[in-house]
């Protein structure tokens, strides 16, 4: 089903990394009449305030990328943030859509969602099979919590509620904190400061061997919206994984990046910081059975994300 370009379109999130990328998709393939709302504008915690503007609007399609996220330190600092503000967005947002009619809603996971020792590459029916990841279970369980309302409300009341679980995003408009940046955005930024003060090593947590597969936020976007106007809920998952399928370790990852900063210091590594998951593969046959494949080769997509950082720097 092709989409109508001129339908009201709602992307929750639109200033974060995955809500950009959507708005640029969907401008780039002549979509006319976007609604974005920033926080300011729109708190989508607050219930009554979401209903409201579902109410005005009408969207027809609603994309939902609107989180909290972060990385390891985050997750572990902030547990209660993480589960309580997710599960407040992704509710406000599904009740709204179901009582405003919206035609077909797409929401945003995480590769998280699997259990820390799940068979590699992760399939959807892993999903529920085993424990999560302590260090983001709150978060996890907050996505699988989204989910599964999408899930329920397809059978409860006929909607067109999908998912998409994508792997680990990087990109244009990425978050460089040091304290609440995911890994590889955090590795730009902290091999581009080693280079400027001529650092001759820079430590990184963990031992680098957990292994990681990294999709650019443009080639996420172009599979959700992709993803909208191919895949329909029938009697299996409601979701997809969204990657690249194939991974690397985080040394590797880190040794990348410090060819592409240009920082020819040493790498050490922290091995009393926490590791996360061993490994983190996804097995994407779903998309591509459906004719979807990521194009951004690695190394490429890095190089454009460190231009960015090199922008946004204070």
């Amino acid at each position: 089903m092709e989409l109508s370009r001129r339908a009201p379109t709602f992307v929750a999130g639109h200033r974060g990394l995955v809500g950009s990328a959507i708005v640029r998709r969907l401008e780039a393939v002549g979509f006319e009449n976007l609604a974005t709302r920033d926080h300011a504008e729109l708190d989508l915690t607050d219930a009554a305030a979401t209903a409201a503007f579902f109410d005005q609007v009408r969207p027809t399609y609603v994309f939902v990328a609107a989180a909290k996220v972060g990385g390891i330190l985050a997750n572990s600092t902030y547990p209660a943030d993480f589960i309580r503000i997710n599960l407040q967005i992704q509710t406000n947002v599904l009740s709204a859509a179901y009582d405003a009619g919206v035609e077909k809603l797409l929401f945003l996971g995480s590769s998280c969602i699997y259990p820390k020792h799940a068979p590699q590459p992760m399939k959807e029916e892993h999903l529920l099979t085993g424990p999560l990841e302590p260090t983001n279970t709150p978060y996890a369980i907050a996505k699988i919590a989204g989910l599964t309302m999408c899930e329920s409300y397809n059978r409860q009341y006929g909607t067109r509620f999908i998912a998409a679980m994508p792997t680990n995003l990087y990109g244009p408009g990425d978050n460089f904190d040091p304290e609440t940046s995911h890994v590889l955005p955090a590795m730009i930024r902290r091999l581009h400061e080693a280079k400027l003060t001529g650092a001759p090593f820079v430590t990184m947590w963990g031992s680098g061997k957990p292994q990681r597969e990294f999709l650019y936020v443009d080639d996420l976007a172009d599979a959700c919206v992709f993803l909208m106007e191919k895949f329909e809920p029938g009697n299996g998952p409601v979701f997809a994984n969204v990657g690249v399928g194939e991974d690397l370790t985080i040394a590797e990852l880190a040794a990348t990046v410090a060819g592409v900063v240009g920082y020819g210091g040493e790498i050490r590594w922290d091995t009393s910081k926490p590791d996360g998951t061993p490994r983190k593969l996804l097995d994407v046959s779903v998309l591509s059975n459906l004719g979807w494949t990521a194009k951004t080769p690695l190394e490429d997509g890095i190089r454009t994300t460190y231009a960015a950082y090199l922008e946004q720097m204070p």
